[in-house]
């Protein structure tokens, strides 16, 4: 029997403002300890790379005499790390975790977190992750006027074979095109439709992808949320959410935006309105994240009112207030479950609410696009990605769907590369069953 025993000695660091988040020699233990009960269990082998990664390396050392994984190194723990594309899956699924109420409090994907913002610290953050960490300040300059030569660059062969040797982003990766009128232009010129604000004022956090990449995204969830009576306002000097960054290591960088995002959000919790998120993986990170990164009062405010857009329609459809004013259906639709939409544990508000259209058939597609986030997108773990996203494009062959959508617009792009068609934001399938549909470019 190994050493090591499963219980912590103390509820383990998962934000950099514990002391001992930095601390190697604890970092260490706790991986150690992590990896051992992990490599007993083995429940989450198929999920990605990591775990496969993870057992072979105990079993090795096991083969060679050792107990456990107690003669890990700093190699063994970085390859483990650098296999995880942080989907959650194995948190949401694993009975061992703190939301289950266990002694033994195991949280991989934020232990895997802790690891490479470790490193990041000691060697610093790769020149990839750096150019994937800021896809705010990219798409700022290349969306709007610049969008036309910026999407032939990326769509042009060469340019992206000698971004992938200088850059290490994938060459095959369908990267989101640049909007030639970004969502906060679209919104500052439209007109609301009849009977907007009845209902009240929501905060739309609208994200990097909803803002340069797909503003039809944005614009129609404005159409569906003045349908239902809301007014829409988009709070000025919001910045990416920052799992970019995080990702990458970089966490002094992702507290940056986290504090510049809370401060701006609290003013419209102050100010009586809801935050609604486009995206999951930004709701997810306001939720979920920031409350390690940024720790306080003001942040637990901004998480607790704070939904994700299907979420927020999906509440009005629980008190009976969601408009059911539909003019047309949608046939066969595969709906893509995002795995940060499931990592919030609300069930998938999505798929609820498009099955109240007439008309109407959601099948449930609960796969990984291998995505999430900058890993996808990586050449040295693109092969990777896609293998481990057939799942999903089996999934949604099986459907026989005459529509796609997926909550998550860079599985939109996995599924777009492997499938050759377009996936939709249920958002943008809503707003055409009610007739207020609006395109973007």
């Amino acid at each position: 029997m190994s050493k090591i025993d499963p219980k912590p000695e103390h509820p383990p660091a998962t934000g950099p403002t514990d002391p001992r988040y930095f601390d190697a020699k604890d970092l260490e233990g706790e991986l150690r300890r992590v990896f051992e009960v992990c490599h007993g269990c083995r429940m989450c082998v198929n999920y990605c790379p990591s775990f496969p990664d993870m057992f072979a390396r105990v079993d090795r050392d096991i083969d060679n005499g050792a107990t456990g994984a107690e003669r890990l190194d700093d190699k063994d723990f970085a390859s483990v790390t650098d296999n995880c594309w942080q989907c959650k899956l194995c948190y949401i699924k694993c009975p061992y975790t703190p939301d289950e109420g266990h002694e033994w409090m195991l949280d991989v994907p934020r232990l895997l977190t802790r690891e490479k913002v470790n490193r990041a610290k000691r060697n610093g953050v790769t020149l990839t992750d750096t150019v994937l960490g800021e896809p705010g300040k990219l798409g700022a300059l290349a969306s709007g006027m610049f969008s036309p030569i910026m999407n032939l660059v990326n769509a042009n062969r060469l340019t992206r074979k000698i971004n992938e040797k200088v850059l290490g982003v994938s060459s095959e990766f369908a990267l989101p095109p640049f909007a030639a009128t970004t969502f906060e232009k679209w919104l500052n010129h439209h007109e609301p439709l009849e009977g907007t604000g009845s209902a009240g004022t929501v905060a739309m956090f609208s994200t990097c992808t909803c803002d340069f990449n797909f503003p039809s995204v944005g614009a129609n969830a404005v159409r569906v949320l003045e349908k239902n009576g809301f007014a829409v306002v988009r709070p000025q000097g919001q910045v990416c959410c920052g799992i970019p960054n995080l990702d990458g290591g970089d966490v002094d960088a992702a507290r940056a935006k986290a504090k510049a995002n809370v401060a701006v959000l609290l003013a419209e919790v102050d100010a009586g309105r809801k935050i609604v998120v486009p995206q999951p993986t930004c709701s997810y990170v306001i939720k979920k994240e920031y409350r390690d990164l940024l720790p306080g009062a003001d942040t637990e405010r901004v998480a607790a009112h704070t939904m994700d857009l299907m979420e927020f329609l999906d509440s009005l459809r629980k008190e009976k207030k969601l408009s059911l004013d539909f003019k047309e259906g949608l046939g066969k639709v595969a709906y893509h479950a995002p795995c940060h939409l499931r990592a919030q544990k609300m069930g998938i508000p999505g798929a609820r609410v498009l099955s109240l259209l007439p008309d109407t058939e959601v099948a449930v597609i609960e796969q990984c696009s291998a995505v999430d986030g900058t890993w996808g997108m990586k050449a040295e773990y693109y092969e990777a990605g896609r293998k481990y996203a057939q799942k999903l494009v089996r999934g949604i062959d099986a459907a026989e769907p005459e529509i796609v959508v997926t909550d998550c617009q860079l599985a939109g792009q996995r599924i777009l590369k492997e499938m050759g068609n377009k996936p939709l934001h249920p958002i943008e399938t809503l707003a055409r069953a009610y007739g207020v549909g609006v395109a973007v470019e």
